[in-house]
This record gives C-alpha cells, sequence and structure tokens, in this order.
C-alpha cells in the first residue's frame, strides 16, 4: 500500500546512528555527512517505487557527491517476512549496481522509528548543521519511472542546500511503499 511522509519539518535535527553497512563498514552519522550537506534515504530492495528509480537515484548520488553531499541509504524492513530486504541481498543489489554511497541496515529499526521513516524512498536532506531542509520526492516518477526528462526535485533542493544552507520552501512528498514494520 502507498504511503507518504509527512512535510519537511524545517530544522529538525538528524539523529544520530551507527549502521553496518554492505562495504563491512559500520557507519554513524558524522562518517557520512558531508561538508555541504547530508542525504539520508531509506530505501529497500524489493519497493517497486524505489526499483523504478534506482538508477535515478545512483545518478543523482553521483552528481551530488562533488558538491559536498555526504550520502547514505537505509533499509528498515523486516527481512523475516520480506526476506529479499535481508542484509545478504542488500550487499548484492549494492554491488550489482555499484552504489556510490553506503547502504546500511537498520536491523532493529530504531533508525527508521528515530527519523520517523514512512515509506521507500523516503529522502531527507541536511545543510551542513544538521537541519533538516529536504523531505521530499526524487522526481514526479511513481511506481514506474516517469520521462527522462522530468525535474529532478531532490538533486536540485539538494544542490540548493549545499549552495546556500536552505532547502526549496515548496516541496512535494515522496511516495512509495510503507516501511515493513516488524509485529514483535
Amino acid at each position: 500500500m502507498p504511503a507518504m511522509p509527512p512535510v519537511c519539518d524545517f530544522g529538525w535535527r538528524a539523529p544520530d546512528f551507527s549502521l553496518s553497512a554492505t562495504d563491512g563498514i559500520i557507519h554513524s552519522l558524522k562518517d557520512v555527512s558531508g561538508p555541504n550537506g547530508t542525504l539520508i534515504m531509506f530505501i529497500c530492495n524489493h519497493c517497486p517505487y524505489v526499483i523504478a528509480v534506482l538508477d535515478r537515484i545512483i545518478r543523482d548520488a553521483r552528481g551530488l557527491a562533488p558538491l559536498g553531499i555526504g550520502i547514505a541509504a537505509i533499509s528498515s524492513n523486516d527481512a523475516t517476512v520480506y526476506p529479499q530486504d535481508g542484509f545478504e541481498q542488500m550487499g548484492e543489489l549494492a554491488r550489482a549496481q555499484d552504489f556510490p554511497f553506503p547502504y546500511l541496515y537498520d536491523q532493529d529499526q530504531s533508525v527508521a522509528r528515530a527519523y520517523d521513516a514512512a515509506c521507500t524512498p523516503d529522502f531527507f536532506g541536511f545543510n551542513p548543521s544538521g537541519e533538516l531542509q529536504y523531505r521530499g520526492r526524487l522526481d514526479a516518477s511513481t511506481r514506474a519511472a516517469g520521462p527522462a526528462d522530468l525535474r529532478r526535485d531532490l538533486y536540485e533542493a539538494m544542490r540548493q542546500i549545499a549552495e546556500t544552507g536552505q532547502g526549496p520552501a515548496d516541496q512535494i512528498a515522496s511516495m512509495g511503499c510503507s516501511i515493513k514494520w516488524k509485529t514483535s
């Protein structure tokens, strides 16, 4: 069932974390933060919304890194019910797609809860001070990728954050599959 996160809560502070990544390293927020901002993305392996735009997520991550934006992706889904979102499968996807960012595993879902993540994909764009400036969509794609020339909302917002420290006033929420929460 599709879910949408709330609008951006400008100035909200990024919660720290310490999570294992598919690269074999434990990363914290400080480790992935960039000098001009940080993008934390909640994604997963199986969500059709993520699959439809994964190539665009990777493209935009490659474009944002030279602007001083640090990036990490986090998977928080219940891998017992959705085994395709398990840590081993995450590593396979990250290697196959040559992710230019660490892919972190939030096994106990505490980070997703701290961020109040709602769906996959869910994008959190922070300025260099760790204040939320963007919580919107990648582009106008939905369950299927839209035309290649769609406005790159996430990329443009993060570029603005890198240049000014402020996100755009008008943002359109992301849409995706709800986070698959553990029931016990």
